[in-house]
């Protein structure tokens, strides 16, 4: 499309802009599977949880994987800053919304330790549930080794955009295919959102590729940076890729986790349909009774020590984690019983499990208020 005569530019779409079709049949939601596994860790739920300090606990990761999903420990977070940070989340929460950012860049500000890395680690390896941890691409280098000696699972390098090409002049960037060559765990990296970035990020031998700039419902990127494409779009570009990458490849199968933008059980649904191996989601958990953010939301962005591009977001509570996941629902707005609803809707298009789902139909539809 012609944006003026010097530029031209790609029609987008969000997921609330899209719709999904039923097909010629239908099935009984209880014949409908919605497990995924990536490397040799299989899941029942195609849910990888935000790694923010708002919703993930060493207790909540416990209890999310005990649930059927995957929830990585934030390793810059406020677990690794303090032996108890428990006080801090309820500050967090009880900030007047004026004074908060500038709270969270002071509590943030303690150094991280290292000697607690190991030892959160192996609170949520003894439960016995799939353990895996967050990493920004800034810090991986620093920290991984005890990452990797705690017996970690999985490892997430997550930040707001992350390339496999970084230049820098300052020091010497992470080279993510040498990175994870070397590691004997499972890597998920991201964020990206066009083909080509999704395509070098593959090359790397990542295991997951994450989509979208994360941050979701409490990120600012779009106002601060201008940064932004809409996940519908996004997530069908890398699944795209994922496609070529395969046949490149010679059948090498990366699995592609849409990463913010999904507050509803609708949102979920139609991300998988555009191409999602899984989601990763915040705002949802953040409501939960047993969230550390006590109903508040926000992520790394929030605090960063010289931009902010994220806030502190007040969402309440309606359930408990497992009420929010599985149900019943009290409410008719998405925001409970998300994996009942998705399978329902694959039940209602006539899809069996998340593979087939992803063939679905979609349409352009408008946005209804």
């Amino acid at each position: 499309m012609e944006i003026g005569r010097g530029k031209t530019g790609r029609r987008a779409y969000a997921l609330d802009e899209i719709g999904l079709v039923p097909s010629r049949r239908t099935r009984d939601p209880e014949e409908v599977s919605i497990a995924w596994q990536i490397d040799a860790y299989r899941f029942e739920l195609p849910v990888v949880v935000a790694p923010m300090d708002s919703v993930v606990s060493p207790a909540t990761a416990i209890e999310i994987g005990r649930l059927g999903g995957l929830a990585p420990l934030d390793l810059e977070g406020l677990w690794t800053r303090y032996e108890d940070p428990l006080p801090l989340l309820e500050e967090c929460a009880a900030l007047d919304q004026e004074a908060a950012t500038r709270r969270l860049q002071e509590i943030y500000a303690a150094p991280i330790k290292e000697e607690l890395i190991g030892r959160r680690i192996e609170e949520i390896r003894a439960s016995g549930v799939t353990t895996a941890v967050r990493l920004s691409p800034q810090r991986t280098v620093q920290y991984h080794k005890a990452v990797i000696d705690a017996g970690v699972d999985i490892f997430v390098i997550r930040g707001t955009t992350v390339s496999a090409e970084h230049v820098s002049g300052r020091a010497e960037p992470l080279n993510l295919k040498q990175f994870i060559y070397e590691l004997d765990v499972p890597v998920i990296v991201g964020g990206c959102a066009t083909y080509t970035a999704a395509l070098h990020l593959m090359r790397t031998g990542a295991a997951g590729v994450l989509v979208g700039f994360g941050g979701g419902a409490s990120h600012t990127t779009r106002n601060v940076l201008g940064v932004a494409v809409p996940m519908a779009t996004a997530i069908s570009d890398v699944a795209a890729a994922r496609r070529d990458y395969l046949d490149e490849s010679g059948g090498r199968y990366v699995h592609v986790i849409a990463d913010g933008g999904m507050g509803t059980s609708g949102d979920i649904a139609k991300a998988i349909a555009c191409g999602a191996d899984a989601v990763m989601v915040g705002s949802p958990l953040a409501r939960a009774v047993e969230a550390p953010g006590h109903g508040f939301h926000w992520g790394s962005e929030a605090h960063h020590p010289d931009l902010p591009r994220g806030r502190r977001v007040a969402f309440g509570t309606v359930g408990t984690l497992e009420q929010i996941l599985h149900g019943p629902s009290s409410v008719a707005d998405g925001s409970m019983n998300l994996m009942g609803a998705l399978k329902r809707t694959m039940a209602s298009t006539g899809y069996s499990d998340i593979k087939e789902f992803q063939r679905v139909e979609v349409v352009v539809a408008p946005i209804q208020r």
